[in-house]
């Protein structure tokens, strides 16, 4: 970790709220923006968090492609459902508007859902599904993105990395919950790789002749142009089960896009006539009360149990430990929660940027 320098969580939530202001954020909004950006270094997906802080949504706030103040409508709505347009909002505040929502319908109706067109990058998805286990809801949700992923057997990037989130109530210290892509890796993860001056491992990406690619910063341009695409999750071709990942992620595809009419595929470039544009992602949203099938506390016991059990089973030679979902971060979380975010030196360089140009008075330990 010596290329990394601990920055305290008041002290960055004072900074990235102060940012998302400094970039015409309402305060309310911006604290919920920060709150979810924060959530995902808590839980160690350094991939989603502050890393991406600047080209994810400073850059695009200042670029004219994602407004900094958002709104939030109701197109269409059911007891149990609703159709929501963010108008190219923030993401974060729609996403947690709308699983809001769902959570409401599912407490007064069992389950909720409701379904997004028009949104922007809104973080982890987990934050979303925590959500819901927190008010004793199975919590789903899932998002489209831009196309980065090829379909099995195909080179060209299509697909978004287009993740499938559970979350499950547990009686442990924390619940359990399933956030990952339906392709091997997604995009902030190789960004990551690059930025730290690391390959991307063999496998995860392929070139227009079906070739594996592992230099990084190569992969991050060939993205852009269509030269390079993600491969799903289960790996190239059929015989690890990629016609897995690719079929789930063509599910998120669908849920994402056509309950709400909103865009999809290629329609997601963030590129027309050779300009930037708004993305336009869809999203979904769905909460399941636990109450109506059994006790909140006899799911909770079972659900644990579960956990337990797979834990407590047989390990494979040389290793200490068997994980569930939802374990590692919360490890993460408790190393972390007195020390505070970890923060490389790339990046420290772009905090201090976005510091110095929005005049913020924050002075940060790693300057010392």
């Amino acid at each position: 970790m010596s290329d990394y320098t601990f920055v305290g969580w008041e002290l960055m939530e004072k900074f990235v709220v102060g940012a998302f202001m400094g970039c015409g954020v309402p305060e309310e909004d911006a604290r919920i923006c920060a709150d979810v950006l924060l959530e995902s270094d808590r839980r160690g997906i350094e991939s989603h968090g502050v890393n991406r802080f600047k080209p994810i949504y400073i850059d695009r706030l200042k670029e004219g492609i994602q407004k900094p103040v958002t709104q939030f409508e109701i197109v269409r709505e059911g007891p149990t459902t609703a159709v929501v347009d963010g108008h190219d909002g923030m993401g974060q505040v729609i996403a947690k508007r709308s699983m809001q929502m769902a959570i409401d319908k599912a407490k007064k109706y069992g389950m909720g859902m409701v379904a997004v067109r028009n949104s922007t990058h809104f973080g982890i998805a987990g934050y979303y599904a925590t959500m819901a286990t927190k008010a004793g809801c199975m919590g789903i949700t899932g998002t489209n993105a831009r196309p980065s992923t090829a379909p099995t057997f195909g080179v060209e990037n299509m697909l978004g990395t287009n993740p499938l989130t559970f979350g499950i109530p547990t009686d442990e210290e924390f619940d359990f919950v399933i956030d990952c892509a339906t392709s091997i890796t997604q995009r902030g993860k190789i960004e990551y790789f690059e930025r730290m001056g690391q390959p991307t491992p063999a496998g995860m990406v392929i070139n227009r002749k079906g070739e594996t690619m592992t230099d990084s910063k190569k992969i991050l341009e060939d993205l852009v142009t269509g030269e390079a695409a993600l491969v799903p999750l289960g790996g190239i071709g059929v015989k690890l089960g990629g016609y897995k990942g690719y079929g789930y992620a063509t599910v998120v595809e669908m849920l994402s896009a056509a309950l709400q009419g909103g865009a999809y595929m290629k329609m997601l470039t963030g590129i027309s006539d050779g300009k930037k544009v708004p993305y336009h992602l869809g999203h979904f949203f769905i909460a399941i009360d636990v109450e109506p099938f059994t006790e909140l506390s006899q799911f909770r016991k079972t659900t644990g149990d579960i956990l337990r059990e797979l834990r407590a089973s047989e390990r494979a030679p040389g290793h200490e430990r068997i994980y569930t979902a939802g374990e590692k971060e919360y490890i993460t979380w408790m190393e972390n929660k007195d020390k505070g975010v970890p923060v490389n030196k790339s990046v420290q360089k772009e905090l201090l940027a976005i510091r110095d140009e929005l005049d913020l008075d924050i002075k940060f330990p790693f300057e010392d």
